[in-house]
This record gives C-alpha cells, sequence and structure tokens, in this order.
C-alpha cells in the first residue's frame, strides 16, 4: 500500500516499523546514546522507521537526534501525522529521511515493513491492502444503536460496532451509508446530520479508511439481517465499555461534538 506525505527532511530508506503513540520528546524520550525508548512500551529507534503523531519538548530534541547519528543509532526514516520545529531540525541535521501530513498513524502498526522516499513524500507499506468502509451512529436523542458482529464474520468477528459496511467500487460513501443501514437495520434515512473525514484503522494487513456518518432517528427499531446477530441501544458515555470495533468510542464522541 502506497500513500503520499510531505517532504521535510530529504532521503530514501526502508526499515521496520516502530509505532509511537504519543507525542515524542527526543530529550528524555529517547537515550540519544543508545537509541533506547524510555516512553510508551519501549523499544530501540536505531535503524526504524519511527511513526509517532509529533514532537514537543524542548529545542535540546534536537541535538539529541544528532547525538544519535553520532552514535550510529539514529532512526532510518522520521514519519509524522504534523512535524513541528524540534523534530524537523534534527531530521534535518541528522540527515534523516522525514516526512508529515500521513493521514494517521493508525495506518501502520510494529513491525511493518515500510519504504520512505521523502524526496517525493511518499511512503509505501509491504503487505498491506486498503479497503474502504462506512461507519453510521444512528441516534435517537439519547442512545447510540450498535449492532453484534457474528463470531464468524470476516472483519472484526464478534465485537459490537456502528452500522457499516464496504464501499462498492465508484459508490459515494453517503449513498453506502444509507443503503447499509436500509439492508441491516430496515430503517430509512435522509442526509446525514453530520459526516466527519476518513479515520483510518488496522485489521492485520488489511487498512481500512472509514467514513463515520451521524443520522438522527426518531421511534425506530431496527429489522436485523443475517450480517448481524443482535442490537443494542446505548448511552454514548456507555460506548468504550462495550466490546467494539477499534476507534468506535472516539467516532462516536466527534459525531456528537
Amino acid at each position: 500500500m502506497r500513500f503520499e506525505g510531505r517532504m521535510i527532511s530529504p532521503g530514501k530508506a526502508k526499515g521496520e516499523v516502530l509505532v509511537i503513540p504519543e507525542p515524542l520528546s527526543f530529550l528524555g524520550g529517547v537515550d540519544g546514546a543508545t537509541g533506547d525508548v524510555r516512553v510508551g512500551n519501549g523499544g530501540n529507534v536505531a535503524g526504524k522507521v519511527l511513526v509517532f503523531p509529533r514532537g514537543k519538548g524542548s529545542t535540546v530534541g534536537s541535538f539529541v537526534m544528532y547525538d544519535l547519528m553520532v552514535h550510529g543509532k539514529q532512526p532510518a526514516a522520521v514519519i509524522n501525522e504534523s512535524a513541528e520545529t524540534i523534530v524537523a531540525t534534527g531530521a534535518v541535521i541528522s540527515s534523516i529521511p522525514m516526512i508529515d501530513s500521513i493521514p494517521s498513524i493508525g495506518i501502520f502498526q510494529n513491525g511493518d515493513v515500510a519504504t520512505v522516499d521523502a524526496d517525493t513524500g511518499a511512503v509505501e507499506i509491504e503487505g498491506v491492502t486498503m479497503r474502504e468502509s462506512v461507519s453510521s451512529a444512528l441516534f435517537d436523542g439519547e442512545r447510540i444503536l450498535m449492532l453484534k458482529r457474528p463470531e464468524k464474520c470476516h472483519s472484526f468477528p464478534g465485537r459490537w460496532s456502528l452500522v457499516a459496511g464496504r464501499v462498492e467500487e465508484g459508490e459515494d460513501p453517503e449513498d453506502t451509508a444509507r443503503r447499509e443501514i436500509m439492508e441491516e437495520t430496515r430503517i430509512s434515512v435522509g442526509k446525514p446530520d453530520k459526516r466527519l473525514p476518513p479515520v483510518y484503522t488496522r485489521e492485520g494487513s488489511t487498512l481500512w479508511k472509514v467514513y463515520p456518518f451521524l443520522f438522527k432517528v426518531k421511534d425506530v427499531e431496527p429489522v436485523l439481517n443475517e450480517e448481524n446477530e443482535a442490537f443494542k441501544w446505548v448511552s454514548p458515555e456507555d460506548v468504550p465499555s462495550v466490546v467494539h470495533v477499534d476507534g468506535t468510542p472516539e467516532v462516536v464522541s466527534r459525531l456528537l461534538n
């Protein structure tokens, strides 16, 4: 799978991905002599394609990156959602290829093998396929409708989800959302009350590009087809306690705020 970002520091590299899911300060967060990561789940940045949302902290962090290069422990490349000056400067003075403006660090998983062409802003992840889907929150003013996926379901088996389904080739995601709601619940809806930019979630070697929608409904009860085995109405604050498809509570919160 290939996607485009923005070049921050030029160069090309290939390596195993190390994801740090939180903003990173190299000062205090990474040992400049060994490359050991002192935050999150740890690891070592040496020779890795280092992925994290953005940098933070003291400008001394730039020199920690340079120290990594001096000791031969620098990352092969750096990928951010949004570059800030400290990490960008550190990448440039340390000759580390770097890009930003990727859609989400959720695209990556630890152990992926990624090729970074920072000269063009391109990244390719080996063995990963992207598929498009929709995820629609039906909201009755107090509760969100959630559906139970069968254990034999090919995607996120046994978990609770919003009303979801694959986008067919050439289909507009909004049309997909209405079609899936009708097919899975027999509920008819019109225009969405809100939609979000796509969000991304990984399931093994599949990257799901998900289009979230909100539809406000009133006095309806679903009639399920064979794609789901149960339904329940859940208050928004209780969504995180359900065994949900990855990212569902965050999507619900953003749709309702």
